[in-house]
């Protein structure tokens, strides 16, 4: 067994959360856990989550965005290393196997990430496809050694869709080394429910953490 656990945080995912779980258990290296953590659906996601069984387990909370839920299954992970994924995409079969053979022969590798690939779901025909595949950072494709992310603190609870982006800067600012497999390692779905495609508030949250990153970088850079 690989010592990663896996946390989904899922909010009315019920149609797409059983391929994200079915993605991680067949992976070619098995994880220890799959910590999904339901965010207050009013859907039917609780029960198909509970009807696995075995390292699959659900826990639930009253609705307070992907990063508490994030945050919740940290809280709740044994393993060593931890891992995460949306209740709606899903990963490659190797994903695991590609990223722990990267924190086996480097061990001063903090983080793992990889490529996505994006992709659109039948119920949103004809949806541009901004990038098809993007090797920028995501928390789907990161794979951590548990005490690096306690290093860098939780997941902030205050935005709608640009917490990874804040707690990535805050990880680069640690100076943490970080290395990018070449490969596809996590498929993200794009569909009618997507946070970003519903609220057009979320996409100016997310500007405006990345641009507050990215002022953060020039200030350093310019001091004597």
């Amino acid at each position: 067994m690989s010592g990663v656990s896996v946390v989904i945080p899922m909010f009315n995912t019920a149609r797409y959360v059983r391929e994200a779980i079915d993605s991680v258990l067949a992976q070619t290296v098995a994880p220890a856990e799959v910590i999904v953590v339901d965010d207050g659906s009013s859907d039917e996601g609780p029960a198909l989550v509970m009807a696995y069984g075995g390292i699959v387990r659900c826990d639930r909370q009253v609705n307070r965005g992907i990063g508490a839920a994030r945050n919740r299954g940290v809280d709740l992970a044994q393993g060593p290393l931890l891992a995460f994924l949306d209740a709606d995409d899903t990963w490659s079969a190797d994903k695991i196997e590609r990223q722990l053979a990267v924190l086996t022969g480097q061990p001063d590798v903090d983080i793992v990430f990889g490529h996505v690939r994006q992709f659109r779901s039948p119920e949103l025909p004809q949806a541009p496809i901004p990038l098809e595949v993007s090797n920028a950072p995501h928390a789907g494709t990161m794979l951590i050694r548990r005490d690096t992310f306690l290093r860098v603190g939780t997941f902030p609870t205050d935005a709608l869709t640009a917490e990874f982006i804040a707690w990535y800067g805050r990880a680069v600012d640690l100076g943490l080394r970080m290395v990018t497999v070449p490969e596809v390692l996590m498929h993200r779905r794009l569909h009618e429910t997507n946070t970003g495609v519903r609220r057009s508030e979320a996409n100016s949250g997310y500007a405006k953490t990345l641009k507050q990153l990215l002022d953060r970088r020039r200030a350093q850079a310019v001091e004597p």
